[in-house]
């Protein structure tokens, strides 16, 4: 080889590894910096042979055989650049994200130099990569340990804060949310933003965001395995506690319903859990301090306009729509009953009440009615959705993914309702796509190949007077 064919070599090598490392960091990040979740629960595990495996081996193949490797990752960059324009969630470069990128570019100059003085080809790519997930690893476990010592201190400095948490299948940011608005006329309360619910999460938005003059902690608390709530129970202590609906969600990572309860029931794990409210689909035999609630709603009417029902013999009613929700605003009530606000209040709260973002939100505009469920992936909330669609005089159109990790029955009865209750039915992407070219009509069923034609298809397929449901909402990755 020359001097010039050597630096080509070595900037080909640089090149390919930082390719391979971005494609391999922006699928960690997506799925929660799981490296099993990655291997073993990716919906298009398809793409870690042609973005991965296959570029490795035609890599090797021409860098032994020839001085053209270089061409071989400018084209794998290419690659990686048009996979990336199609994604709609980026590699977002954070601090982690970064430390990562740092011990990748030090292991592969150091191995790249090694691989002339011992002619190890292999370890050029697949040594550097492991190297820098191990060593970046390693420092974010030790920078979690100091973020949780941090949390500590500061929840132990906030002795009087009552914590309230929340775990369920579906619904469990309503119930936060609700709760949140309910009692915040008689506490300074505060709540987990958005959907975040991991343990991470949870260390994080203490450390950052939680008020040193909150007197009601409200947290909600996900899982994707065993320990998942236990975790963050232990570490928050709630004294109050919601177990919503449990169901089928993710249950591709339990395995079955039972192991979905039992990790949702850790909730009630805390040291200093005064009073819980479990929802009758856990089967809980009430004891002192924990209640089952669910059957003691009725007269339940739910329509376009909202929502009305009766609990204890109080009729209540909240401008949001959704005969699900009533479940949902149940417990926030006994919650907010617990932290000793009237109903009075209540009532006069619910009337204030706006609902979850992008969970049957309501909204007019150019003459159609238009509902947000892009949040709700499980199929009573969507089924929900679909019968309030059915209750508008109106055309009807939907557009959805159908749903993600469940099994295929699921949305079987998802695309059989939908051909019933719409005028049309608009699948985004190519997941659950075959399911519903067996069960829609023809004539009504469109595919939707790239979120950025979403506004050709409203263009070229609704018009005034229609409604358009957006059920569910899924990230192209999946």
């Amino acid at each position: 080889m020359n001097s010039t064919a050597d630096l080509l070599n070595i900037l080909s090598n640089i090149l390919f590894v930082l390719a391979l490392g971005y494609y391999f960091m922006t699928n960690m990040q997506w799925y929660s910096y799981k490296l099993t979740r990655v291997l073993f629960h990716h919906t298009k595990t398809w793409w870690h042979l042609v973005y991965f495996l296959i570029p490795v081996f035609l890599y090797f193949i021409v860098n032994r055989e020839s001085d053209y490797s270089i061409v071989v990752a400018i084209v794998y960059i290419a690659m990686i650049y048009m996979w990336r324009k199609e994604q709609d969630k980026p590699l977002v470069f954070t601090g982690r994200v970064k430390r990562f990128f740092v011990a990748l570019i030090f292991f592969t100059l150091f191995f790249v130099m090694m691989k002339f003085i011992i002619k190890f080809d292999v370890l050029v790519v697949f040594i550097p990569l492991f190297l820098a997930y191990m060593v970046s690893a390693m420092m974010e476990k030790m920078l979690f340990l100091g973020f949780q010592k941090k949390a500590e201190k500061k929840l132990a400095s906030l002795s009087n804060m009552i914590v309230v948490g929340i775990t369920a299948s579906y619904g469990k940011t309503s119930i936060k949310n609700y709760i949140v608005h309910l009692v915040s006329k008689n506490y300074k309360v505060y709540a987990t933003p958005r959907s975040v619910n991991t343990f991470g999460g949870v260390l994080k938005d203490i450390n950052d965001d939680l008020p040193s003059d909150t007197e009601v902690y409200v947290v909600e608390m996900g899982a994707r395995g065993k320990g998942d709530i236990r975790e963050i129970t232990e570490f928050v202590n709630p004294h109050l506690a919601v177990v919503g609906k449990i169901g089928p969600a993710h249950i591709e990572y339990f395995g079955n319903l039972e192991n979905i309860r039992n990790t949702k029931m850790e909730l009630l794990s805390s040291e200093r859990l005064k009073e819980a409210w479990v929802h009758d689909s856990a089967k809980l035999q009430p004891i002192k301090h924990v209640h089952s609630f669910g059957k003691e709603i009725h007269d339940i009417r739910a329509t376009l306009d909202g929502l009305d029902f009766k609990m204890d013999d109080v009729e209540y009613h909240a401008n949001i729509l959704g005969s699900f929700n009533a479940m949902n605003l149940a417990a926030a009530i006994k919650v907010a009953k617990a932290l000793e606000v009237d109903d009075e209040m209540i009532k006069k709260q619910l009337n204030t009440l706006e609902p979850t973002a992008h969970r049957l939100q309501r909204m007019d505009a150019g003459g159609k009615v238009i509902i947000d469920d892009s949040f709700n992936g499980n199929i009573d909330g969507m089924m929900e959705g679909f019968n309030l669609a059915s209750t508008y005089e109106g055309r009807k159109v939907v557009i959805t993914p159908g749903l993600v990790e469940v099994d295929d029955a699921f949305n079987v009865q998802v695309a059989e309702r939908a051909n019933e209750v719409f005028d049309l039915v608009v699948v985004t992407g190519d997941l659950n796509y075959a399911i519903f070219k067996k069960q829609v009509d023809a004539d009504k069923l469109v595919k939707l190949e790239s979120k950025d034609k979403m506004q050709e298809i409203l263009i070229e397929h609704t018009k005034a007077g229609d409604l358009i449901l957006f059920a569910n909402d899924a990230p192209s990755f999946i």
